[in-house]
């Protein structure tokens, strides 16, 4: 056989995967830990309204359960622990001053899970808001550190807390960055921002780039102050 005959007798190459054939993740249980802050408690609304099951977790598994049955759409609140263990995917959406902290105290129970955190290490002085950075690299590369045994990706930093909670906005224009290690893994996150109308997972890389993301909300906050707005971002032409 010539090695034209061998050519022409190899396998066509399989069609390149389209980058928005995401996942059904209708049926993943979803866990927001620090789910009575705002930014927290807003994602969790989102979601549940759009036919998650969502459960928020605190500290205080009261606390959770009052912010809960506040946001009806059978949302359910507990403690961390046990928001984390009942929960597929879990998205960190905690103050940055105990990240660390609590991410440490529930590495068993994160174990095995899908983690997007979503936290932004941001320092305000007198000139507003600016951009800490941690020693790994970023909130998300510190989570990657504490959990071992964990999917960690990161995503929704760029999201109003207003516009998350407000019951009359039914959409939120905006793109959620998404990046992770895994491309499973990603497109699990992205399908999760698409069930949210208005929104759009978009992939940004992988966890090494999560620092620029992160930072940019300081950029965002000082938008938000100069022009009483609530912006966000959208990528052109992907």
């Amino acid at each position: 056989m010539t090695s034209s005959d061998s050519a022409h007798n190899a396998p066509a190459k399989a069609p390149a995967k389209d980058p928005w054939d995401l996942p059904d993740v209708s049926g993943l249980v979803v866990g927001v830990l620090g789910g009575t802050g705002p930014q927290g408690k807003g994602l969790a609304h989102r979601l549940a309204r759009a036919g998650q099951k969502v459960i928020i977790g605190s500290r205080a598994a009261d606390r959770a359960r009052a912010a809960a049955e506040e946001l009806g759409h059978g949302v359910e609140g507990a403690d961390n622990a046990e928001t984390a263990r009942r929960s597929d995917v879990v998205i960190v959406a905690v103050p940055w001053e105990g990240h660390g902290a609590t991410l440490e105290s529930l590495r068993e129970e994160l174990t095995g899970k899908l983690v997007v955190d979503c936290v932004n290490p941001l320092g305000f002085d007198k000139k507003g808001a600016y951009a800490l950075k941690p020693q790994e690299g970023s909130a998300a590369e510190q989570a990657a550190a504490l959990l071992p045994g964990s999917r960690v990706t990161a995503a929704f930093h760029h999201l109003s807390a207003v516009l998350l909670q407000d019951p009359d906005i039914d959409e939120i224009d905006i793109d959620v960055m998404v990046l992770g290690e895994e491309r499973a893994d990603v497109e699990i996150v992205q399908a999760l921002a698409g069930r949210i109308p208005g929104m759009r997972g978009v992939f940004a890389g992988r966890l090494r780039n999560a620092h620029q993301v992160e930072s940019l909300v300081a950029n965002l906050i000082s938008v938000n102050r100069r022009y009483k707005a609530h912006a966000g971002l959208r990528v052109t032409g992907v």
